[in-house]
């Protein structure tokens, strides 16, 4: 299956509908009672509705807690309805739906605009957008206008192709001589118009003008196909003008090598193109069209897009995993092309293994665990063209800039034609053709790819690092970053903690306590809990039932077993008489050394302390140095106490704030950021908040759906020195930006002031346009070989 391919059906059962040529990701219409709710197939939606039954009788909103210390979470599977900082799904206009195609023939981001501009026109569109990366058209339209569509696309010059690959048409493999022919002959011809012209002057000229017309023919359609589009302002149009014109005063030669430079330039920028999205293609195709399904222990070869979450399937050394999928033995797989993790990593019965990942070793069962159109590789291509819809304000400047700039260059060349003649009697000759010459040095194209092209390719060289970061904007502002704000369990830590210590009260046994918390803790993923579940199995393999489980909002959780209400709080929740002395006194002990320490109390008794470790993550203190070898510094924020936050942050050398509920961790990281530019960095729901108040929130790529949903960055790997390597990027990245426009205005200035003096021609202008275009793309490309940290 092809990524494009997401949303098309979700745990309800109901499937998006298609139509031929073309994919509907979702249906926004009112519908009536008894069916599924609009948006029923959008992964948000999925989270917000499973997470209804996390708890058998809470309040909303008493299910957003801290993560540590406090010891409250969600339970059922880790999400909360309404979750705080989830992003609300893009408003479109009643009963409109989406429809999406895959765009053929884009050479450059430039090109996705013509074909937006195209496409928007229409009557019954009410938004349409390209996303250059995934080379995916995407429109909103209250009715199937498909075949508008495809005729207002293909008059743009650019062709569409299905995303369903059952209906599809096969791509032919691009041939590397085809593209390269219209250069080629032009080429040739010009050598030719060169020889001819030595030989025989009159000659010559007739065979460069022969050679312009060659060339000028594919140019001035795509110019009248542009202008018919809604972009009359093209690059195409303003090379046929000064082609033209260079024809009819004469300049042969001038005008041919003005076309055979535009082609050469042409060439560059889909070069450029292709390399930046190579990762992106590369990331498409680790996802096999078929998979080996097991249906009552016999084998058969299905299409990957027929899988469904349950199934068994099969996969040999040396495949790819077509869907995430949880492991029923041993394996190793390479996950590599993911995580950027070159060691395969072996993986034991139980454990989730992301689509795309290699086997190594042996033949592997597995149950698919993610919905069609919902694993790994999906989600991170969704991450890709949600960036690609966020482009950086500064490209927004430039592309709103380049539409009244052309226009008034283009005047600027008219002005510099007719007034030197009319009103000083100067040679029309002389300056058609500077006004020719400067309509070409005025070209933006250099100025507007000068800034995507910067951006994709930093964009492009993240994900290769095993970072996503969504969009333009989102780079720009991770170059601007001062200080990193970092929540402690599953970002600092591994986030598997393990109980450590028992220490029971009141007549309990170590077995019945441990019973007791687990019983009120079964369903929750949360570290805490997972680690007391996991140590009352051991002791326990009959667990208790617990009725009535219950998330407490900076408390801890609740339920009532046999009768009986059982809590497992935080100690500062617990009220003072509850605990003796003695009582306090280990809690005090065992935090000191940095355990999280929870009460389980039995009808407001307390029957027992657990306490609980954390492991650092092998690379926090490496990562913590290096960003503060670029300049920013680093605290972290938690909900646990004081004293084992402090022993944490000690050992890690940073600042920390302790003891903090959601709504506590929003206010520091807004008051840190009023002083400088923050990134907040965390995985869990809990996190979510405070990563929309920060300038930039970047996500852990093992955390909750809604922490990435609302990161603006996550790393895939799961490493703490990406952090410095997204910094270091992005600021690469602007100062790259900086150089491309320097490079861009520069070559413009220098050679504006040479026209207008005589001292440049036709060709030079050309030269100087495609020449600019050619150097900041070569800049740009440069990001593409940057190194890790």
């Amino acid at each position: 299956m092809t990524p494009l391919q997401k949303n098309t059906g979700c745990s309800c059962g109901c499937q998006a509908k298609r139509g031929p040529g073309l994919h509907i990701n979702k249906i926004s219409a009112p519908v009536q009672s008894g069916t599924h709710p609009a948006g029923c197939c959008d992964s948000r939606a999925t989270l917000a509705v499973s997470a209804s039954a996390a708890t058998d009788s809470c309040a909303t909103d008493t299910c957003c807690a801290p993560k540590s210390g406090e010891h409250s979470h969600t339970s059922g599977d880790g999400n909360a309805e309404g979750s705080p900082g989830e992003d609300a799904p893009e408003a479109a206009h009643s009963g409109d739906v989406q429809y999406s195609w895959k765009v053929a023939g884009m050479d450059c981001p430039a090109c996705a605009r013509k074909i937006e501009n195209a496409v928007s026109g229409l009557e019954g569109v009410s938004r349409a957008r390209v996303l250059f990366a995934t080379e995916k058209l995407v429109i909103d339209a209250g009715y199937d206008i498909s075949h508008n569509v495809q005729q207002a696309v293909i008059a743009a010059g650019f062709t569409l192709q299905s995303l369903d690959k059952k209906t599809a048409t096969p791509e032919p493999e691009a041939s590397r001589l085809k593209e390269m022919l219209p250069l080629i002959v032009l080429s040739v011809l010009m050598l030719l118009s060169w020889a001819l012209d030595h030989v025989s002057p009159q000659a010559g000229e007739i065979a460069f003008i022969a050679t312009t017309l060659v060339g000028l023919w594919p140019v001035l359609r795509q110019a009248i196909r542009q202008t018919r589009s809604g972009s009359p302002f093209a690059i195409e149009t303003l090379m046929s003008i000064a082609a033209l014109g260079a024809l009819f005063i004469g300049a042969t030669a001038e005008a041919a090598m003005v076309l055979l430079l535009f082609m050469v330039g042409e060439r560059l920028e889909s070069f450029a193109s292709s390399r930046a999205r190579s990762g992106v293609k590369a990331l498409m195709a680790l996802i096999p069209d078929t998979a080996v399904r097991v249906v009552n222990d016999k084998t058969e070869t299905v299409p990957v897009s027929s899988l469904l979450h349950g199934d068994i399937i099969e996969i040999a050394a040396g495949a790819r995993l077509p869907a995430d999928a949880i492991l029923q033995g041993h394996a190793s797989f390479d996950e590599s092309a993911l995580t950027g993790e070159s060691v395969p990593v072996e993986h034991q019965p139980g454990e989730k293994v992301p689509a795309g990942s290699l086997c190594v070793d042996r033949l592997a069962r597995l149950e698919v665990a993610s919905a069609p159109g919902n694993s790994a590789i999906d989600r991170i291509l969704q991450l890709i063209e949600e960036a690609d819809e966020r482009r950086a304000p500064i490209e927004r400047f430039l592309d709103t800039f380049s539409r009244y700039y052309t226009p008034v260059i283009m005047l600027l060349s008219l002005l510099v034609i007719v007034i030197p003649p009319l009103a000083m009697g100067l040679s029309w000759e002389t300056w058609i053709y500077r006004g020719l010459t400067l309509l070409l040095i005025g070209c933006p194209c250099a100025l507007v790819i000068s800034t995507p092209a910067a951006i994709t390719s930093g964009l492009a060289a993240a994900t290769r690092q095993g970072a996503l970061i969504k969009g333009g904007a989102a780079l720009e502002q991770l170059a601007l970053i001062e200080t990193v704000a970092l929540d402690k369990t599953g970002t600092l830590t591994e986030g598997k903690p393990e109980v450590t210590d028992v220490f029971v009260l009141n007549d309990t046994s170590e077995k019945e306590l441990l019973s007791l918390a687990a019983a009120v803790e079964e369903g929750s993923h949360h570290p805490l809990a997972q680690a007391i579940l996991t140590r009352a199995k051991e002791s326990n393999p009959l667990p208790m039932t617990a009725q009535n489980r219950c998330a407490l909002a900076g408390s801890g959780v609740e339920g009532v077993v046999s009768g009986s209400k059982v809590q497992v709080l935080a100690p500062v929740r617990v009220a003072e008489p509850v605990l003796t002395q003695e009582t306090r006194a280990q809690i005090t002990d065992w935090e000191s050394t940095g355990k999280t320490v929870v009460v389980v109390l039995k009808d407001q008794t307390a029957i027992g302390l657990i306490a609980m470790q954390d492991r650092l993550r092998d690379d926090a203190v490496d990562a913590l140095q290096k960003l503060k070898a670029l300049g920013v510094s680093a605290v972290m924020l938690t909900g646990d106490n004081p004293r084992a936050a402090k022993t944490i942050a000690d050992r890690l050398g940073i600042e920390f704030r302790a003891g903090l509920l959601p709504a506590d961790k929003v206010s520091a990281v807004t008051a840190l950021n009023a002083v400088k530019p923050v990134a907040m960095v965390g995985d869990g729901i809990n996190d979510a908040p405070a990563m929309k108040a920060a300038t930039i929130g970047i996500a852990m790529g093992s955390g909750t759906d809604v922490a990435l949903e609302t990161a603006d960055a996550a790393l895939t790997h799961n490493r703490l020195s990406g952090l410095a390597q997204m910094i270091s990027l992005s600021r690469a990245t602007r100062a790259n930006i900086r150089q491309n426009i320097t490079i861009a205005l520069g070559l413009k200035a220098i050679f504006l002031v040479t026209t207008i003096m005589g001292l440049t021609g036709l060709w030079l202008a050309v030269l100087a346009d495609s020449g600019a275009t050619a150097l900041v793309t070569a800049n740009a490309l440069r990001l593409l070989r940057k190194k890790s940290l």
